[in-house]
């Protein structure tokens, strides 16, 4: 008979605590520390670890990532435009508030829309030393600032309200990185579709060019997820309607923005799951390169 004290075993990462419970991945000893409850017993930190670098992260239906669900794009994208909006209005005083179109609800210009607002060409400038601006002129800025600007705070208001309703259900879906791209892309086509067709010397702003992109980019959603369309159908007549019936709104910037949010989404929701993130990436560049290839033929057009 054996005169060997039987000793507790101890848990691999405390020496110090005796344990009689083990990982059911390795196996090995550990301490009510150390315990990660499994569907079947306890795992170790470092195979919690293991299994976290190995599992494939969850993924919405287009391939974005679900963290979408927070809508936390759309939310800095809202305080983007409102910092922006409060930027104009230190710049350009109450002015920029209200007192311009619509009977005094919508603001005026300011020096910040003046410097960012889709503009193809124009003299302007303190007197005694005006100068050519716009796009046309290398102001290619434009383009991209243009929809984080507004005229007033009921300007601003209007399609806050549209991207918070819309934003987070399209977020949702296609996820944070996916959906910020349908929204800028939507934009610069709606500014590229402004400066194609409008006045060169005409002023146009506003984030519904994105706004427009995302009202046909659910409806494309909506459509390739078999869901009814009947929720946004009425919007986006509505909105269409109001375009051409309202004056001092950019009917080419709202058509541009819902066109290409149209396509964008398209990519979006039928690239093929075998190659997917390829295809959407691909197709998304195009789209890209296409508006900026239209955007120098204007310019060339103003030009040459």
């Amino acid at each position: 008979m054996s005169d060997t004290p039987v000793t507790a075993p101890v848990c691999y990462r405390h020496p110090s605590k005796e344990t009689y419970v083990r990982c059911t991945r390795c196996e090995r000893p550990i301490c009510p520390d150390c315990m990660n409850e499994a569907s079947v017993g306890h795992q170790c930190p470092e195979c919690v670890a293991q299994g976290r670098r190995t599992q494939r992260p969850a993924r919405t239906a287009f391939g974005g990532r679900v963290a979408g669900r927070a809508g936390t794009a759309t939310k800095a994208l809202i305080g983007i435009n409102v910092t922006v909006m409060l930027l104009s209005i230190l710049t350009g005083g109450m002015d920029a508030v209200a007192g311009g179109s619509w009977g005094g609800l919508l603001g005026s210009s300011s020096p910040l829309t003046q410097w960012g607002a889709v503009l193809g060409s124009a003299v302007y400038g303190p007197p005694g030393d005006l100068a050519l601006h716009g796009i046309a002129h290398g102001e290619w800025y434009r383009l991209f600032t243009a929809m984080f600007l507004h005229y007033g705070v009921l300007h601003l208001l209007m399609n806050m309200y549209a991207l918070w309703f819309l934003g987070r259900d399209i977020e949702r879906v296609l996820g944070p990185l996916r959906f910020v791209g349908l929204y800028l892309l939507a934009g610069l086509g709606g500014n590229v579709a402004a400066y194609l067709i409008s006045a060169p010397n005409a002023m146009t702003a506003g984030a519904s060019t994105a706004v427009f992109g995302l009202m046909s980019g659910i409806f494309v959603l909506l459509k390739r997820l078999n869901l009814s369309v009947a929720p946004i159908l009425p919007v986006i007549v509505i909105n269409v309607v109001f375009t051409f019936v309202v004056s001092n709104i950019s009917v080419a910037g709202h058509l541009g923005g819902l066109l290409v949010g149209a396509v964008v989404a398209a990519i979006l929701a039928y690239a093929p799951q075998q190659r997917r993130n390829l295809v959407q990436g691909v197709g998304c560049a195009a789209v890209l390169v296409i508006l900026l290839l239209l955007a120098v033929y204007r310019t060339m057009s103003l030009t040459g």
